[in-house]
């Protein structure tokens, strides 16, 4: 079996490849359940859930009661979501985790484009024996499967930019060496997948306009003109007429995008410009982030065409004040194609690494241990288990229409992701700055029709105090069960804090519930 399976890898090296991502992909789809972070489930999951039951919950339309206008958010990917849960729908499929698992699937077979797209990439600015090495590492670096399978804007839209990329590279290099194969066209179908990376996620367009001033200084305005022109044909298609079929006004949630994080800049996590540059070095596991970052820096002149877009982007989220981790990671795959090969070129025509071959191949070996103890971590974790796993649990239940959350140490609320309920009840949330008092009066919980149907308990710290205290308002509550983290989540809560990974404790109304 081994020999079969080394003749195969000598045979079909890429095909090789492709079978290990596919391989860790499958178990991120079997394991890896819950959501990273709110944006991937929330402005995602839940809105395309409700739409496809008949209802708003989130109020992002026009229609519905209480919406206050556009809020920003494009209707593109959130639109695939919808259509993809109306479909499983249609077919009688219900049940919210199986069709998470479907979800989690299709978006692990679009990330296997980013294998070979990032192949291919490289297959045509160096060796193939290069390229593998490329792909191997597109395949398996640690975060690569357990981001793919999350609903992350920043991670959909790679394949996308990645194939405009290719398109406009091949191009490039066919008029460089004026070889056949030269098509005007194929620049506007690279502008429109970009456009499409667009419409995923908004920031993408610094890369598209690094692109195409990488075209414009290449001498091919031609070009240039023609990918612009299938970029806004792109965006005019899924931006402005989407938006104008909801809102009668062509680029209204674009617009308020735009206007929002221009007013709202410093209201988030905001870091020195500097970054990013840390937050890359230590993603992509030091000692080899560093020569990733060399070679890519190396590759400014050989690879114009690939360096400058993906510097472009980087200098714009260095300077933007907002800097969260995650808005970094459409580049990262193009930093690891260009860096790698810009590297090996390096390590080609360096005295010092000729002389010293086993030093070079300790540092990536310390690299491949770190990175596979990370990808066996990562690869299978169950996120926000305990969140997802209480609404789990409530969809035992029918006619769950009022449900009450206890999380009084914070200030902000954890939502709870009340897809998994696979009903659409309300919620209130008991916090640090409010009390049982004021809304007991406020919902009138003296009429037990108006009581929650259970209570959700975040944390354990001074339980019975808190249970006692909700009890002067609902007398028949009970204890139901308790939901525990995972243990990366208990493991990532115990580095930092900050990352609220709780266990919930659950009780039952019994007046609402016996």
């Amino acid at each position: 079996m081994v020999q079969r399976i080394i003749k195969f890898k000598n045979k079909h090296p890429f095909l090789f490849i492709m079978f290990i991502g596919i391989f860790v992909r499958m178990v991120a789809t079997i394991f890896s359940k819950g959501f990273g972070m709110h944006d991937d489930h929330f402005l995602v999951i839940e809105q395309a859930q409700s739409w496809a039951d008949g209802t708003d919950y989130q109020k992002w339309l026009p229609w519905t009661h209480g919406n206050e206008g556009p809020q920003g958010h494009s209707f593109f990917y959130v639109g695939l979501n919808y259509i993809i849960l109306k479909t499983l729908t249609i077919f009688g499929l219900h049940d919210p985790q199986f069709k998470m698992y479907i979800i989690r699937l299709l978006h692990a077979m679009l990330s296997l484009l980013v294998i070979s797209f990032g192949y291919r990439i490289a297959c045509l600015i160096t060796e193939r024996k290069t390229a593998y090495k490329v792909a191997l590492l597109l395949s398996v670096f640690w975060f690569m499967p357990f981001m793919s399978v999350r609903n992350l804007v920043e991670m959909v839209c790679i394949p996308f930019l990645m194939y405009g990329t290719l398109i406009v590279l091949r191009q490039e290099l066919i008029r460089k060496h004026n070889e056949p194969g030269y098509h005007q066209t194929s620049y506007l179908v690279a502008g429109f997948f970009l456009g499409l990376a667009f419409s995923v996620r908004y920031q993408t367009i610094f890369y598209t306009g690094g692109l195409g001033l990488a075209i414009l200084l290449a001498g091919n305005w031609r070009g240039t003109i023609s990918t612009a022109i299938g970029v806004l044909s792109s965006i005019v298609i899924f931006q402005g007429i989407i938006d104008f079929l909801i809102w009668h006004v062509p680029f209204a949630e674009l617009t308020e995008y735009v206007n929002y994080n221009l007013h709202h800049a410093y209201n988030y996590q905001t870091s020195p410009w500097y970054n990013y540059f840390l937050v890359t070095l230590g993603f992509l596991i030091p000692p080899a982030s560093l020569m990733l970052f060399w070679g890519f820096l190396r590759e400014w002149k050989r690879n114009f065409l690939l360096f400058l877009p993906i510097a472009v982007f980087f200098i714009f989220h260095s300077a933007f004040p907002n800097k969260q981790e995650r808005f970094i990671l459409p580049i990262i795959p193009m930093i690891i194609v260009l860096g790698f090969v810009g590297w090996e070129n390096f390590k080609s025509s360096s005295v010092f690494w000729q002389k010293h071959p086993k030093f070079h191949e300790v540092l990536w070996a310390v690299f491949w241990v770190i990175n596979f103890t990370l990808l066996f971590v990562f690869t299978p974790t169950y996120s926000k288990k305990s969140r997802v796993e209480s609404m789990t649990y409530l969809s035992k239940f029918d006619n769950i229409n009022y449900f009450l959350i206890d999380d009084h140490n914070n200030d902000n609320l954890r939502f709870p992701p009340v897809y998994y309920t696979g009903q659409w009840p309300r919620y209130d949330a008991i916090m640090h700055q409010n009390s049982y008092a004021g809304l007991a009066k406020e919902r009138d919980w003296a009429l037990t029709e108006n009581q929650p149907t259970f209570v959700l308990f975040y944390q354990q710290d001074r339980l019975q105090e808190r249970v006692d205290s909700v009890k002067k308002y609902i007398p028949a509550l009970e204890y139901e069960t308790i939901v525990y983290p995972s243990i990366m989540d208990r493991i990532i809560h115990n580095i930092n804090p900050i990352n609220a990974n709780e266990k919930i404790i659950i009780y039952r109304n019994t007046a609402m519930k016996p």
